[in-house]
This record gives structure tokens, sequence and C-alpha cells, in this order.
């Protein structure tokens, strides 16, 4: 089918900085005595909001509180790091592109605070394709991933009703996130076990960014 509306998610999809934030917190929270190894910061707060670390800290660690600060210290480690580190996707800049050469509405809708998202999509020299209007964060619903609200949000914002939006995201949070929403996503698969987006329902997946423009 064709779509209104293409959603992106950011980290992980557009700039690649899935690896290097999830190496800075598993350090971080180590570091403040909540040992916490890669593979735990992917399973547990990949495509998630701020406040889903806080959670996840006092579950596991019997009700444990991060220091004052903890946010905005853990931001300042990543965007010092994004400046040697972040890149876009392989791929990202051509897709959208093309997406505007052939007229196809696409915004940004993303977890992260919006000073995380303008960050990295200025050091990954993406941020030329997003008109403001067009990106999305968490902050602006209360709630992230996998609650609908976001996506659910963006497409009641840009006049597109959610089953003519087609998203695009790497988390298994982010799928959930889109078909809860009543919207069709495509799980990319460079970082995420491709059977984990199957069985959160996505629609498909792809491999490479270059195989959207054949979705549309």
């Amino acid at each position: 089918m064709s779509y209104d509306l293409v959603i992106f998610d950011n980290d992980g999809v557009l700039v690649d900085s899935e690896p290097l934030s999830n190496r800075l917190l598993a350090e971080y929270l180590t570091e403040l005595g909540y040992p916490t190894t890669v593979e735990e910061s992917y399973r547990d707060f990949m495509g998630t909001a701020a406040h889903r670390v806080h959670d996840v800290i006092a579950e596991r660690f019997d009700g444990a509180k991060l220091p004052d600060g903890f946010d905005d210290l853990f931001h300042a480690r990543v965007f010092a790091a994004f400046g040697a580190e972040l890149a876009a996707v392989r791929g990202a800049e051509r897709l959208l592109k093309e997406l505007q050469q052939r007229s196809v509405p696409y915004c940004l809708a993303s977890s992260a605070h919006h000073e995380w998202i303008r960050t990295a999509l200025d050091v990954a020299g993406l941020r030329g394709n997003f008109v403001e209007e067009r990106i999305f964060s968490a902050q602006d619903v209360g709630v992230g991933k996998p609650a609908p609200d976001l996506f659910l949000h963006a497409a009641r914002t840009l006049g597109v009703e959610p089953g003519r939006c087609l998203v695009l995201e790497d988390s298994v949070n982010g799928v959930l996130a889109a078909r809860a929403a009543g919207m069709d996503v495509y799980g990319y698969t460079a970082l995420t076990d491709p059977a984990k987006l199957t069985a959160a329902g996505a629609t498909g997946l792809i491999a490479d960014l270059a195989e959207v423009p054949a979705l549309l």
C-alpha cells in the first residue's frame, strides 16, 4: 500500500548513536554502584524514554534512586562523545533526500529529549532535512515507547490517520508502540535480532535503508 506519512525513529535508524550511548550508560551506572553490562543496557533501555533508566534501577536495586542531575550528566557525557564518534546511519541522508524529491511526507518521533534529538541530528549532518514542526519527542506527550502516544501525537499533529503511516524502527519497544498506534512498522535489523522485531509485531523487516523506497 502507499502511505501518507513516514515516521522515523532517530537513534539507531537515522543516527548511529545506540552503541555509543548504551556503552556510556552502562559505564555510568556501573560507576554509581549499579553494575550494568552493555547488553543489559540494550535490552532494558533501547528505544525508551529517560525515566525508564530510573525505573529499572529502582526495580533491580531495591528502590535505589539515581543521584540528582543524573540525566543531565549522562547527556553531557554522550554529547561530548558525539563529536568524536557519531555519524549518520548508512543511507540515511540519501533516503531523506529521495523522500524530499518524491514529495513523500516524513517526520521524526523519538523517545529521546528534544535537546538530544537536535544535537544528534546536528552532529550527524542531518538536521537540515527536518523542519522543527516535524520533530517529535516523548517530552511532548509525557511518556515514551512502547506506549503509542508519541506516534499518535505525530500523526494527529500532521493530520494523518494512523493506518496511513509507515514507521521505521530498530527497537522492540518502538515496534510495540507503532503497532499499538495502529501503524505499519518495518523493523531495521542492524542492531536488533530480527526474530524479536517480528515477535513484537513488525509488519516487515529491512536490513538497509536503501530498501525503504520500494515500500512506498
